[in-house]
């Protein structure tokens, strides 16, 4: 609950005994209304291998700072963004989240951070009461399962179950073309990896239940070498391998796999292929079955169009997955602010639950902010790699409907509904 000021106290001494008591009690968040500017608090992994995770983040809300600011900013204050870096450390992660509203005063958070993160930073959220959107993490059961979902913390970003009935649609299908039954996985080895591996796998089986998995490949995040699991790959001897490493691990290993010839040997797919990742890879094997994380040309419209020349102007590289979902959460906060006419955290978690609103992004030009707190109906499809621009080609959008009906079954099975 939101709690307001005690008279005669300032907002120094205020601040003071929130930082004192932090360690033994979770101070409420104040909406800070005597401040002109409106301060938004980001979080993320800005350093080491994934920092594309954040600095795409980063670059993404900054371009929003300039729109919404040109625009009267939210409730006439001009916003700011204040950023810090997590390293990927999960305690780092929530003890930068409760700083940020605590110290820097920030109104509003922006959790950016990996999965890993994430459910970290969930918790600081329930404590504090602050509005979050969480805009990186795919771990299903963030904003799945009701015992982990809090009341006002919401998440834009593509969801682990939703990418797996997509996915599994899609290759089964091509499995069954190319007479593919023996697969590999490769994925890192945290909450994301394992998770979303496992509903792919379950899926997959649904629609192709003749599949083997001849191995299993589990290397840390941000792994500078991959060699020992390449060979293992390589050893097992898989017709097709599935891998969910992404952003720097993901163009280290095609580069390293490049080396033993790893893709003359197998068949691969992911869902994680984003445009600068696609610039890190020397030689970029064609026809790696991808799912669209951010295309240009998917949706093939003006707007979405726009959306990556601006970004490519602005910054110098493409734009990722994480991208486009940074954009959509500031998007959320700005039409959720309007419909509630406040920043309070009840408020603004009522104007987001069933939330529609216009973007570039979503399948018909809509996403809606569901009632389980998560988005559905943005763009996903599924295609192959082709070494030059579009890089990937012949996708297929997948079917919201039958994602929503698989979902709903998976959910059940989990007791999640």
């Amino acid at each position: 609950m939101t709690r307001t000021r005690k008279p005669g106290l300032s907002r120094r001494s205020t601040l003071a005994l929130m930082g004192a008591g932090a360690a033994t009690f979770a101070a409420p968040w104040v909406a800070r209304a005597d401040s002109k500017k409106l301060m938004i608090g980001m979080q993320s992994i800005l350093s080491g291998p994934i920092a594309l995770l954040g600095t795409s983040s980063r670059n993404a809300l900054l371009m929003e700072q300039d729109r919404i600011n040109a625009a009267g900013g939210f409730l006439g204050r001009q916003i700011e963004f204040v950023f810090r870096d997590s390293k990927g450390q999960p305690q780092e992660a929530a003890r930068l989240a409760r700083e940020l509203v605590n110290t820097n005063g920030c109104e509003l958070l922006v959790d950016a951070e990996a999965s890993s993160g994430a459910f970290a930073v969930q918790e600081v959220v329930r404590s504090l009461g602050v509005p979050c959107i969480h805009t990186n993490s795919e771990t299903s059961s963030l904003t799945a399962d009701p015992k982990i979902r809090a009341p006002t913390a919401f998440r834009v970003a593509r969801q682990g179950v939703h990418d797996a009935v997509a996915g599994s649609i899609y290759l089964s299908g091509y499995a069954n073309t190319n007479k593919i039954n023996k697969w590999a996985t490769c994925a890192p080895d945290y909450a994301y990896g394992r998770d979303t591996t496992a509903q792919y796998l379950e899926f997959f089986k649904k629609f192709k239940p003749d599949i083997e998995i001849v191995t299993e490949a589990w290397p840390k995040l941000g792994q500078p070498d991959f060699t020992e699991v390449i060979t293992k790959l390589i050893q097992a001897k898989p017709q097709a391998l599935f891998t969910l490493l992404y952003a720097g691990d993901l163009s280290a290993f095609v580069n390293q796999g490049n080396i033993y010839a790893l893709f003359a040997q197998m068949k691969v797919a992911t869902p994680n292929v984003d445009y600068p990742v696609l610039a890190a890879i020397k030689n970029l094997p064609a026809g790696i079955q991808s799912a669209t994380r951010y295309l240009e040309t998917f949706p093939d419209t003006p707007a979405n169009k726009a959306f990556g020349e601006a970004y490519l102007k602005r910054w110098k590289e493409r734009p990722t997955n994480w991208s486009w979902q940074n954009t959509v959460a500031m998007q959320f906060y700005e039409a959720a602010i309007k419909k509630a006419n406040s920043l309070d955290g009840k408020a603004l978690a009522a104007a987001l639950t069933g939330l529609k609103i216009n973007t570039p992004f979503g399948v018909d030009g809509t996403i809606t902010m569901r009632d389980d707190h998560t988005t559905i109906n943005y763009a996903i499809g599924w295609g192959q790699t082709t070494p030059k621009p579009p890089f990937i080609v012949d996708v297929k959008p997948s079917d919201w409907g039958k994602i929503i009906e698989y979902e709903t079954e998976w959910k059940k099975q989990q007791k999640y509904i």
